[in-house]
């Protein structure tokens, strides 16, 4: 079924501040045309290369288990990396054009939203290292956010408009959240059960409430917004903004 945007919201009203980039600091992964490089984050030094497929873009990380997966747009592959030896221990072909990726932390499996034509989600197992099964979305699925609490998964379609909720048992879309009209970027806050998503032509995020799968809120953010990320101590969303080189805060 497809949900329309609530127009108000239960939660307290989102506060937004935009911070202009006057200094870049390099984070602990970062991706390059076809390698990953490793920042060590106390020293801010560089101390690794990684090479992988080509084009890397999303990238993803479980802790427990010491791995990090990165996104190889152009040859439809993700690379596996032990963070603890920095080297690749497998190469997994996914579907056309990967890009943004979820960890679901109680199984470990990774979720891979590839978004050329006929764009899928891609379900890897941590432990045999293989796609195991393939969920259609909605048109050109660009990222993957999982609420392990609610064993569901957020998926932004930017060709529709809309967020695909996959149940992870499952492995089924069911629901359909109407949402801006090019979502991008998705991430969940899982203590508040919150997951917020990235719309770039209309310049907002929208608010999920992930128990309830409705939109509970829209924020205004800065120009072109794509990838977001929030603190789960503090519960602060932050987003980029691709078109105006500024970061929105977000409070709730």
């Amino acid at each position: 079924m497809v949900s329309p945007a609530a127009s108000g919201t239960d939660n307290a009203a989102a506060s937004v501040t935009k911070i202009s980039i006057r200094r870049t600091i390099r984070a602990a992964e970062t991706v390059r045309h076809d390698h990953s490089e490793r920042i060590n984050v106390e020293s801010r030094a560089f101390t690794a290369t990684i090479p992988v497929g080509a084009v890397p873009q999303g990238v993803e990380v479980d802790p427990s288990t010491h791995t990090l997966y990165v996104a190889n747009v152009e040859d439809g592959s993700v690379s596996v990396i032990d963070t603890e030896t920095r080297t690749v221990s497998a190469t997994v072909a996914v579907g056309n054009r990967p890009g943004g990726m979820g960890v679901d932390p109680s199984t470990h499996a990774l979720y891979v939203a590839t978004t050329g034509p006929g764009g899928v989600v891609s379900v890897i197992d941590a432990e045999t290292l293989t796609v195991t099964n393939t969920v259609a979305a909605g048109r050109n699925p660009h990222d993957v956010a999982v609420d392990p609490s609610t064993r569901t998964a957020f998926v932004p379609n930017a060709d529709d408009g809309t967020v695909s909720v996959l149940d992870l048992e499952t492995l089924t879309v069911t629901d359909t959240l109407r949402v801006g009209t090019q979502p991008y970027g998705a991430t969940v806050d899982p203590s508040t059960h919150t997951a917020y998503v990235t719309d770039m032509d209309d310049n907002s995020v929208s608010v999920i409430d992930t128990e309830t799968r409705t939109v509970t809120d829209t924020v205004p953010v800065g120009s072109g917004p794509q990838g977001v990320a929030v603190d789960p101590t503090s519960h602060t969303a932050y987003v980029v903004n691709l078109a105006d080189d500024t970061v929105s805060v977000i409070e709730r």
